[in-house]
């Protein structure tokens, strides 16, 4: 998973780089053209576009990793989801399935603590660590230490033969 993560995140660093500077060459050609076109509307709309244009790139980068933490997090109040939450949002190494809630409990907090403590730090580093990686590397380095703290969960709970599940990284 972390070589695939990486590999992915390489091409998409690339593939990133080579929109950029697309757009950079479109964008001088085409300046002209912001002369003439008229502006958007609503204040929401401009307000938020605002307050999205004055975040670093490593606190956009976590505000979608946070939004999704967030969104699993309300998924697990819904008393209809409760079973598909513990199957595939909980690790445990007795569970059928075991390769997707290796990720997918890295995104899993059942208390709002818990989840609103790990947002606040994940928030606080991310401009220094992704001005240093950059936020494809970013995303691969978090997706790669949620799954391989999920497997030495595994391993632990193997030598320990205590077989509860668990969510979070």
């Amino acid at each position: 998973f972390t070589g695939s993560a990486f590999g992915s995140a390489a091409i998409w660093q690339y593939e990133s780089l080579k929109s950029r500077v697309q757009t950079y060459f479109e964008e001088a050609r085409a300046d002209w053209l912001d002369k003439i076109r008229p502006q958007k509307r609503g204040d929401f709309r401009k307000q938020v576009n605002i307050w999205w244009n004055s975040l670093t790139e490593g606190q956009r980068t976590v505000t979608g990793i946070i939004a999704a933490n967030v969104f699993v997090f309300c998924l697990w109040r819904l008393p209809g989801m409760r079973r598909i939450m513990f199957t595939y949002f909980t690790s445990d190494p007795s569970s059928r399935a075991l390769c997707s809630p290796m990720l997918l409990s890295t995104f899993s907090h059942f208390s709002l603590f818990h989840m609103a403590a790990n947002m606040y730090v994940l928030w606080s580093f991310s401009s220094s660590i992704v001005s240093l990686l950059g936020s494809e590397q970013f995303i691969a380095v978090y997706l790669s230490a949620g799954v391989i703290s999920t497997f030495v969960s595994y391993v632990a709970k193997m030598a320990t033969r205590r077989f509860e599940p668990s969510l979070g990284a």
